[in-house]
């Protein structure tokens, strides 16, 4: 799945100018960016995103300059065994190609982003189809088709120290965070600046929410009283990565509770405990490391 959001928001925000898209449609190799990803190009040079991670972004910066003043919509091929990935910068064994078309009508409609950001609101996928011959795009089939899916969302349960190191390593992925903690003592903006704060209980806060599959529900509280409330209202959604931070023994006795409540052996197996990947990891800092990583691992396995 390919991380689009900075030039969705960039969309908005150059929403009526004239623009060129840059898409990934095709890899082969080691290629530095996945299908689908895209680079947003401004008439006035401004760009958003990426296509290869700076092997080819000047190539590309050139062709939609072309587009915007009134070229066709064009698909540019690189790879080692052209001569020119050297000159643009390909060097890495990989092929890419990339469709180049103009935000508009006859491209991309600039509708297209509108209805993308309301599929993405009402936590929804949205697939683009686009007609490599002609460069157009549509919402559904096509010769191409990109998914967009809802943005990534982390709901962490417990204002502890692991929560802080989790929310920055979450905000470097780009995975909206909010922290969630009846406890208004630990539930400060000091300790976690530019986190969304939530002081609800957690199965209230955790159901309000709504997550989805592109969500994941952390709880790091150690008290049973506030993990368990999150983890119940968790497991009644279709949460994408359910995780609880503590021992084997003190998963094994919060599985036990659960059970209790009804709660099937498919639906405790959703969720992970241990939280995280098993990397060794000791201290606060690795400990979310592995939480993080986890994570990660499980949205690409849904993609």
């Amino acid at each position: 799945m390919a991380d689009n959001d900075s030039v969705l928001a960039a969309a908005r925000a150059w929403k009526g100018e004239r623009l060129a898209l840059a898409t990934v449609v095709s890899t082969w190799g080691s290629a530095p960016r996945p299908r689908g990803s895209h680079m947003l190009v401004h008439a006035d040079g401004r760009f958003e995103g990426s296509v290869s991670g700076g092997c080819v972004e000047t190539d590309i910066l050139q062709t939609a300059a072309e587009v915007i003043d009134g070229a066709p919509a064009t698909v540019r091929h690189y790879g080692v065994a052209d001569p020119a990935a050297w000159e643009v910068g390909l060097p890495c064994g990989g092929e890419i190609s990339v469709l180049v078309q103009p935000v508009s009508d006859t491209g991309f409609p600039p509708a297209l982003f509108d209805a993308i950001d309301a599929a993405r609101a009402r936590g929804e996928s949205l697939d683009i189809g686009t007609d490599l011959a002609s460069g157009r795009s549509a919402a559904g089939p096509g010769a191409f088709v990109n998914r967009y899916d809802p943005p990534r969302r982390l709901l962490i349960v417990g204002a502890v120290q692991i929560a802080q190191a989790l929310a920055g390593l979450a905000r470097e992925l780009g995975i909206a965070t909010t922290i969630i903690d009846p406890r208004e003592r630990f539930l400060t903006p000091e300790r976690f600046p530019g986190v969304i704060l939530d002081d609800r209980w957690p199965d209230e806060a955790v159901t309000a929410l709504q997550p989805d599959p592109a969500t994941a529900v952390v709880t790091l509280s150690h008290d049973p009283k506030i993990d368990d409330a999150a983890l119940i209202a968790a497991l009644r959604a279709p949460a994408g990565y359910v995780a609880a931070l503590g021992s084997r023994k003190s998963h094994a006795a919060r599985l036990e509770r659960l059970a209790a409540l009804g709660f099937s052996d498919a639906d405790l197996a959703r969720i992970e405990g241990p939280a995280g990947l098993a990397i060794g990891a000791i201290g606060p800092s690795e400990i979310a490391l592995s939480i993080a990583a986890a994570m990660v691992k499980t949205f690409h396995a849904q993609a």
